[in-house]
């Protein structure tokens, strides 16, 4: 009978850790996809397409496979309202192929987003259905996430010193050199390095052997301030005040503290004394250097197609949308913003609906589980 329940737990263990194994590398071809691995365009298609796509079909395994282990199939929605305002999302976005003045982009892009949903969809309800069956089971969102991000992040780290011709991108005529290169946004670059010390620190709650942890938040937070990503940087140092204030671990918060004021005077040169002139003093103080650039999408652009915007991912007619006032640009670097330029206020009340609902079901969760 005990080689019975011993072998029972062999299994059991041996299901999970191939489970949390799986994940973890569908979350990291997943995140690997939004990059581009090569400057010619077809190969970055095809990557992105047939590599996304695998991942999408990856997931929906997963969560059978989850499944026919043991737990019961419940595909049910509870807050019917957040997916079905999401759907009309994308039945609009579907139909603006219409009126696209590029419906060869806009279809991608919708592709990609649809995608993206799917993953997304049978991800997390992988990771709930474990919560709900398998009970103290050690597979975490965070820690998958936090450690994908490492491995990326590390990825850039090491080619910056190995190929710095790829791996840098000039900005600024030239004098500022910003990891991510051809292959990333410096920015987005910045916001996932963000993501990704946000969900190791968590990871320092729950494990005793802290070193490593600490190590590899290093070096996300360096490979951050080779961005150069000033909202991304301040966003950090946002979440890491967040978790000294709220926790009542001492040990933990004279860790972080420590950390804090280890780096503060890089991050100070970095954001602030850079540069040192007005307009840069502006963005600071407004979290973003977008503002004229929003300022000119709404005065503007939005005017010429207010009610169901320029099509899927489009700002303007063109490819790209111009203005006396400020920089060109393709795209808003703004959900909202760019949700009201491509499908106008009718998108964005559609997509304001549905974060509402997933917020106040985030809530509604939260309240049955006290």
């Amino acid at each position: 009978m005990k080689t019975s329940n011993l072998s029972t737990e062999n299994r059991h263990q041996k299901f999970l850790k191939n489970t949390n194994l799986f994940l973890f590398i569908i979350l990291l071809l997943m995140i690997a996809g939004f990059f581009t691995w090569s400057e010619n365009i077809i190969i970055t298609r095809i990557i992105k397409v047939v590599g996304r796509m695998g991942v999408m079909f990856s997931s929906v395994f997963i969560y059978y496979r989850i499944i026919r282990y043991g737990a019961a199939s419940s595909l049910g929605y509870k807050n019917i309202f957040s997916p079905v305002f999401y759907l009309g999302y994308l039945i609009l976005g579907l139909a603006s192929f219409a009126w696209s003045t590029n419906p060869g982009f806009s279809a991608l892009q919708w592709l990609m987003v649809f995608q993206s949903f799917v993953f997304a969809y049978f991800f997390i309800k992988s990771l709930t259905t474990l919560d709900i069956y398998f009970e103290g089971h050690p597979i975490r969102l965070y820690n998958l996430l936090g450690n994908v991000v490492f491995i990326l992040q590390t990825v850039f780290v090491v080619g910056m010193w190995v190929d710095p011709e790829t791996f840098f991108r000039l900005t600024n005529g030239g004098e500022e050199a910003r990891l991510g290169g051809i292959i990333m946004n410096p920015n987005e670059l910045g916001m996932l390095a963000g993501v990704g010390i946000a969900c190791l620190i968590f990871d320092l709650y729950r494990k005793k052997n802290k070193l490593w942890i600490i190590i590899k938040i290093a070096v996300i937070f360096y490979a951050l301030f080779m961005t150069g990503s000033r909202s991304s940087l301040i966003g950090v140092l946002i979440i890491i005040f967040f978790h000294i204030n709220q926790t009542k671990r001492k040990g933990l918060k004279a860790i972080i503290i420590m950390a804090v004021l280890a780096v503060a005077p890089f991050a100070v040169y970095q954001v602030i004394l850079k540069g040192g002139d007005k307009d840069r003093l502006e963005e600071i103080m407004s979290l973003t250097g977008r503002l004229p650039f929003w300022k000119a999408l709404i005065t503007e652009g939005l005017p010429r197609e207010p009610l169901f915007g320029f099509g899927f991912m489009r700002i303007d007619y063109g490819e790209f949308f111009k203005s006396t006032h400020t920089y060109p640009g393709k795209m808003t670097h703004n959900t909202f913003m760019q949700v009201l330029m491509n499908l106008g206020f009718v998108g964005l009340m559609i997509v304001i609906g549905q974060v509402f609902f997933t917020i106040k079901a985030i809530i509604a969760q939260k309240k049955n589980k006290n």
